[in-house]
């Protein structure tokens, strides 16, 4: 029973909570671990798969992995940063979009219907490490004083306002942006977890009830939200990794 007295279990914070798998050493191993895991597994067998041997004329699965391959290469890569700054990120992109992708993905598998993203630990790892690349990136290639210029914007043709600009610019540069990167992919399967579970959980609620045309309803929306949900993984994983090329771009440019 829950705690509105209706008999409904309303999702929570709850639903993103789980119980460890087993226990080593104090490290406990639990749902979202494994999926993490598996993702990384499924990824890495993926491309080998396809590019292990290599063909002339690929295959299916080949053409498909040329084909993701290419997407963020030419669609993302190199729209963002230009074809030769861009090639030596392209590996990195090109992983790091197909891991966000298929940790969404869990969310509508059966049997795991968990997206990893919905746990901020996540997002917030593949934010820094692409905040640990563009940052040491704008210094090494600009040098100390015309690092700090590009991180904070300093122009002094602005006159008085330059330093409230430059304050403002290294405020955003420096601290939002990490923060946005990880919450931006984070609140969006979050949100929609949580959705996906009440419209299921509603379903299935209704549907031992007597309100079975009800259920008939949540179940169509259900329906519409796992494939809403297959449109917005995908895109939240565009979208962090046109975020982080245009981070190394900025980084790379003279202003930004």
């Amino acid at each position: 029973m829950s705690d509105n007295g209706c008999g409904f279990p309303a999702p929570g914070l709850h639903s993103f909570l789980f119980k460890p798998m087993f226990t080593v050493g104090g490290f406990e191993f639990n749902k979202v671990m494994l999926l993490a895991l598996l993702t990384t597994l499924v990824v890495i067998t993926f491309f080998y798969a396809a590019f292990g041997k290599a063909k002339v004329v690929p295959g299916k699965l080949q053409m498909a992995a040329e084909a993701g391959y290419d997407f963020v290469r030419r669609g993302i890569v190199y729209e963002t940063m230009g074809k030769k700054e861009g090639e030596k990120y392209v590996p990195f992109m090109v992983s790091l979009f197909f891991f966000i992708w298929i940790m969404n993905i869990w969310s509508v598998i059966p049997l795991t219907q968990f997206p990893v993203s919905s746990i901020i630990a996540y997002p917030a790892v593949l934010a820094a490490i692409v905040y640990l690349i563009w940052v040491p990136l704008t210094f090494k290639r600009h040098g100390f004083v015309g690092g700090w210029k590009n991180v904070t914007g300093y122009d002094s043709s602005l006159g008085p306002i330059k330093w409230l600009v430059s304050f403002i610019e290294f405020f955003s540069n420096l601290l939002v942006r990490p923060f946005t990167h990880a919450v931006r992919l984070f609140a969006n399967m979050f949100a929609g977890h949580l959705m996906l579970v009440m419209f299921t959980v509603a379903s299935w609620y209704l549907l031992n009830s007597w309100l079975i045309p009800a259920a008939g309803v949540s179940f169509v929306m259900t329906i519409g939200m796992v494939l809403f949900e297959l449109f917005v993984q995908a895109v939240q994983a565009y979208v962090f990794v046109l975020l982080a090329c245009s981070y190394i771009q900025g980084a790379l440019a003279e202003h930004h």
